[in-house]
């Protein structure tokens, strides 16, 4: 572990990229794990544009517990040492894959939230703007969320399967990523495209890649640390940095 504390203090352009391992430890399921959502829900409806719009009622009931609880969430050790990390100049930006707003709770700043966001809601017919707090009391109801001005579909501005990733979140990313010396890569399986291939514009540039994870990833090899456990690591860090 101190070759990473080495890297992160040696590195001029830190850019750390997050995926759902990262908020396990605040009590927030992941998606591939041995315990993860697509366990216990079909993987290819509960995210998916098409059947979002056949049933939007798949998505809200599946989420009550997993998104619109979020506000009962708190940001752990890793979240809170990239923010402090950030806050002391270590960290340039973080890029995640999560949908969760924990880095932000924390104090993180520069967040590229490449999937999206559910701090707001979107009627698909009308285009009227909803917040987090009003669509999740309507779905801790057991209600299915409408517009109350033209009864159309809310959807939240989270990137579904079938989705472009936000433009402006996607070419900031890249940016981040190519700019990079070290992007240190925290509980993502690295599977989902084309936000898994942001470490490659790194490696591309001359930089390097530490990836901290508990199940084997595509780019495992060309790693220059890799370890699998982030509490240990994380609390280590605090200790050292």
């Amino acid at each position: 572990m101190d070759r990473f504390i080495k890297a992160l203090n040696e590195s001029q352009y830190c850019v750390v990229f997050t995926g759902a391992g990262v908020s396990t430890l605040s009590g927030i399921q992941d998606f591939r794990g041995e315990k993860g959502l697509y366990k216990k829900v079909d993987a290819e409806k509960i995210f998916d544009l098409s059947y979002f719009h056949q049933d939007p009622s798949y998505y809200y009931r599946n989420s009550k517990n997993f998104i619109y609880d979020l506000e009962e969430k708190e940001p752990n050790i890793i979240h809170q040492e990239i923010a402090r990390l950030e806050k002391n100049g270590v960290v340039k930006a973080v890029i995640t894959q999560n949908i969760d707003l924990l880095h932000r709770k924390a104090g993180s700043v520069k967040v590229i939230e490449v999937h999206g966001s559910p701090e707001v809601h979107k009627c698909l017919k009308c285009g009227r703007n909803f917040t987090f707090r009003e669509i999740s009391r309507v779905v801790q109801s057991d209600e299915l969320p409408t517009c109350d001005s033209c009864g159309g579909i809310i959807k939240p501005e989270i990137t579904f399967f079938g989705e472009l990733l936000p433009a402006g979140a996607l070419e900031e990313a890249v940016t981040e990523s190519s700019r990079a010396d070290l992007i240190v890569v925290l509980g993502s399986s690295l599977v989902v495209q084309p936000a898994a291939s942001f470490p490659l514009y790194t490696l591309e540039n001359g930089g390097q890649m530490v990836i901290v994870n508990n199940m084997a990833t595509p780019l495992d090899s060309r790693a220059f640390l890799r370890y699998q456990d982030l509490y240990t690591l994380f609390a280590y860090t605090k200790e050292h940095i």
